[in-house]
Order: structure tokens, then sequence, then C-alpha cells
């Protein structure tokens, strides 16, 4: 768990700063070149690509035959690293300055932190970042850090209330539940009526996020330097996922794996609704329930107490070392890669949500999966736009879990979340 920048990391800044600035042969990074004379940029980018290796990373690789083609002096180096490895692999060549490389998808939590030290180049005004009032608002955001934009929106997601139509029907429920008291409602019914069990629940601490929007709360207040996973609105939120636990409305999950088993049950038509992301239905449409693709339905998740829904913004942005080479080529070819013509062709070959708004094309939006979480988008909730914003999940996942399969109360597990958050990442942040 990092604490602050330290002596190693602070000498790479410093190197980092220089060889930005022109040093070492780098192109000063203003983008003169790339904006003016993009046929003429020559050179080398490496990219690595955090997607998944098999089921996305050939989509990828066609965007960067097709750059190859209409850009033939910029050499492209693909390199997959798988995700969990990417985010210390990229600390770790950008702290020593060796073997980083040009461009990295960057999960949109690790941008911030990326940013503050320094890793990253300001994309504000150059040609990597175009047409910024076509992203939608949440994954722009999520590419900000201290008022200045550090990556491009490339993918987005966000999570929503899955659910199985049939057993809806059975039940003689019309429509998804709206708030958690519905889900509670409808749980109690679906059982009653077909036998199976109501919605399944992570122990992720990603996946608490919607029941602290629900009361208009959330991790942190960024803006007031405030901690407030454990003031009262968040309490609310979490003891109603908890007491959907208790009331047997969702079955208790056996642990941080216990998710797979709950997943395995909706698939599979024993479990009537499920909290999760675009991600996942590629896995559940495998399942005996979803034979026929129409019997899933999606919707934005439930509301809290106050009305309010809310889901956190996912996704990943293209990010640009400040210590590259080659900045033109490396501004080039990250604006190729998100623009609406790209983001529309990998949405349609392998689903994931773009971040533009003229990329949701109708043959974007004919596809269920993708028009329903769009819709679910605008519910959606930007992450705070700090450097710890990644870490808060490490401490924050260990309680979340005990909480949820019922070994700590949720007082308890929040304030000691707090603490642990104020005592190591957040020092400067009071706790409300």
């Amino acid at each position: 768990m990092r604490r602050g920048i330290s002596v190693a990391a602070l000498v790479g800044v410093l190197a980092l700063t220089a060889t930005a600035c022109g040093g070492d042969g780098g192109d000063g990074g203003d983008g003169s070149k790339a904006a003016n004379d993009p046929g003429g940029v020559s050179g080398k980018v490496t990219w690595w690509d955090t997607s998944d290796a098999t089921n996305e990373a050939p989509a990828f690789k066609k965007l960067v035959a097709a750059f190859g083609a209409k850009y033939p002096k910029i050499e492209v180096e693909y390199v997959n690293v798988p995700f969990d490895q990417a985010q210390q692999k990229f600390k770790t060549a950008a702290s020593t300055g060796k073997g980083a490389p040009d461009v990295l998808r960057s999960d949109v939590g690790w941008t911030p932190g990326f940013a503050q030290l320094g890793y990253l180049k300001d994309l504000t005004g150059t040609p990597a970042l175009d047409k910024t009032s076509d992203f939608l608002e949440g994954p722009l955001k999520n590419a900000a850090y201290q008022g200045k934009t550090y990556g491009v929106p490339q993918v987005t997601d966000t999570l929503g209330l899955l659910y199985n139509k049939e057993l809806f029907a059975k039940a003689g429920i019309d429509k998804p539940p709206a708030d958690w008291k519905a889900v509670k409602e409808a749980a109690e019914k679906i059982k009653d009526k077909t036998g199976a069990a109501g919605i399944g629940l992570s122990p992720d601490s990603y996946y608490s996020l919607p029941f602290l929007y629900g009361e208009k709360s959330d991790m942190v207040d960024a803006a007031q330097k405030k901690i407030t996973i454990a003031d009262a609105a968040s309490l609310k939120g979490i003891e109603t996922a908890v007491d959907l636990v208790k009331s047997g409305a969702a079955p208790k999950p056996a642990g941080t794996d216990g998710y797979n088993a709950l997943k395995t049950d909706f698939k599979n038509g024993k479990l009537a609704m499920l909290i999760d992301g675009p991600w996942a239905t590629k896995e559940i449409f495998g399942g005996d329930a979803y034979k026929a693709k129409e019997n899933l339905g999606i919707a934005a998740v439930p509301a809290g107490s106050t009305g309010t829904a809310g889901a956190p913004v996912g996704g990943h942005n293209l990010v640009v070392y400040a210590g590259s080479k080659n900045f033109d080529a490396s501004y080039l070819f990250t604006r190729f890669m998100t623009e609406a013509a790209q983001q529309e062709a990998v949405s349609k070959e392998i689903g994931v949500l773009p971040t533009r708004k003229s990329a949701y094309s109708q043959a974007v939006l004919a596809d269920p999966v993708r028009s329903a979480y769009y819709g679910a988008l605008s519910k959606a909730h930007p992450r705070p736009p700090i450097p710890q914003g990644g870490d808060l999940f490490t401490d924050w996942l260990q309680h979340y879990t005990k909480i949820l399969t019922l070994k700590e109360e949720p007082k308890e597990g929040l304030d000691a979340t707090a603490k642990a958050w104020k005592s190591a990442l957040l020092k400067d942040y009071s706790v409300e």
C-alpha cells in the first residue's frame, strides 16, 4: 500500500520531467507536428494493452493494423499486459525510466495516481484529446486530475440490475424494482411463486457503491477532504445491503469467491436478480436460463431511501507516458484508437461500451445489452478524482466482505475502514 512518494519515485519523477521537456531526444510534447503534418510523423510507439487477451485484444489488434495503414511511417509495438499486473508493472517502469510504454490502457482508478506521481503527460490541448464535447461526462471526468486531463476515455462501463424476465412473470412482477425496498418485496414474491432465490450481491467492495450513492453518500468527499465512508448516510446504505441478506432476499455470499456461485445460479435460473456490469453478460448468456437472450432484463441499479440511484463509472483511458520519446506519434495513436469510428467498430465486435456520444449509432444500440447499459450510464457516478482512489478498495474489501457475510457489524467495519484510510492513505482528510 503506497503511503506517499518514495525517494526512488521522486527521483523518477524528476527524471521524467527532464525527459518530457525534450531531453534524451524527446520531441518536446507540444504536438505541433501531429497537428500540422500528421502524415509526416514517424517513429515507434509501444502500446501496453490491458484488455482481456482472449475476448477483447483481437479487436484492438485490428485497430492497430488500421492505424498502421493510415500512418505507415509510425511503427506500433503491441504488448498485451495482464490487467492484474499492469498497474505495478507500469509504476516500476515509469519510476526507473526503463521499459515504460509510450501509451498505456489505464484503468480509470489508476489515472489520478499515475498523474500525481508525474508519470503521465497532460493531454489538455494536444492532438490526442480531440472533440471533448463528444465524450460522455462521466468517463471524461474520470480522465482528469486537478483540472488537467491525463487520459482519453477509450471504453466505459457501469453496474446494472440484471433480472430473469421469466421468473418475474411467474411471480406476477411486470417491471424491475426501482429501489431496494421493492427489490426485497420482489425477492419474497419470486421465492414464494417459483422457489428461486432473490438477488445476488457481491462482497467485492466495488459493488457496495450503489448502496452508498443511493443515500447520496460516497467513500470520500474529495472537494471537502473528508472521509465519508463511515458517516450516517453511508451506514444507512450498507445497512440496507445487510438487511437484504438477513431477510433472505439476498443469499449470503460465501466469502469473496462466493459471488461466482451466485452468478452461476443466476445464469441457470436459480437466482432472479444480480448486480453486475456488461462484462458479465457473455458468461450469463452461456447459462441454461438465457439460451433465449431476450430473457435477460437489464435496468439501472435500484435507488436508496433518498430516491437517488447511482452506480460507479468504470472503464479505461489511454494515457501517454511523460517520458515518451515520440509524443507526436503517441498523440496520433491515442486519438485514432479513441475516435468514434473505432469505438463503434469495437463495440459491435466485442460489446464494450463507447465513451463517445456519436459512437452510439443505431447499430450499437440495436444490441439490447449495450442499449440498456447506455441508459444506465445516465445515472452513473464518477469515481473520486484522487490519486488514492484505486487503493481505497483494498481496506474496504476486507471489511465489506465481513459485513455482507454477517461476520462484522456495519458500523464496526465502516469505522475501521475510515481509520485505516486516515492513518495511511488520506492523512490530511478529516473523518465525517
